[in-house]
């Protein structure tokens, strides 16, 4: 399994693009906004895209999935229902925020915990880790140790809980509960910002480090 990372909107969110080896297909994992650009890097990386991917339903991670999924012709898959009401409200965080061009979004198929997505020959685990919203899932492929952790964790930090239905110490618990016995080798790309790994939050993150 591979990635690149392919920052959009003005939040510099991390849509990332997985796909296998074998088969060049690709797996689109939270395309906010700026599609053109995420097309430009399937193509020049020569590869297929095959579903869209949430990890939950904030404007600047789900934001440009229908529009991506119709002009690609891919479904969407996840996240878990509980983040419904925000797919159902993009033009209203649009506005929120300050930038447009986002188009409510159903995906074809919610995600729960324990679910499987394919990418090409490759599978991802799917992790449903609230806090950051009701909703959130991570995905996570179990032989190379990487994780898309969205929003749930970033290095030195966590994600916030004061947007509509967060709630801080479900967050902590998705984190020290679902995360962490994954493995401290496990490599994670978060939703913002630089690649960490979980051992290296474990020893340092101040806010669900060990010595918390």
């Amino acid at each position: 399994m591979h990635y690149r990372i392919v920052p959009v909107t003005p939040f510099q969110q991390n849509c990332t693009l997985f796909w296998c080896d074998r088969s060049r297909h690709t797996a689109i994992i939270d395309p906010g906004g700026d599609n053109h650009i995420v097309i430009e890097q399937i193509n020049t990386l020569g590869l297929t895209p095959e579903r869209i991917l949430l990890t939950h339903g904030h404007l600047d991670h789900a934001g440009g999935a229908s529009d991506l999924a119709e002009r690609l012709q891919i479904p969407i898959e996840g996240p878990h229902q509980e983040d419904r009401f925000l797919l159902d409200n993009m033009d209203q965080q649009a506005t929120m925020f300050g930038f447009g061009g986002a188009k409510d979004c159903r995906p074809e198929r919610w995600l729960t915990h324990g679910d499987e997505v394919r990418v090409g020959e490759e599978r991802l685990e799917v992790l449903h880790c609230p806090g950051h919203t009701p909703g959130h899932l991570v995905f996570f492929h179990r032989t190379d140790r990487l994780a898309q952790v969205g929003d749930v964790l970033f290095k030195g930090s966590i994600g916030r809980t004061d947007f509509p239905r967060g709630d801080h110490h479900t967050l902590i618990r998705s984190i020290r509960d679902r995360l962490w016995p994954l493995g401290d080798d496990v490599r994670f790309i978060p939703g913002h910002g630089p690649e960490s790994t979980f051992g290296e939050e474990r020893r340092t993150n101040p806010f669900v480090g060990d010595g918390r």
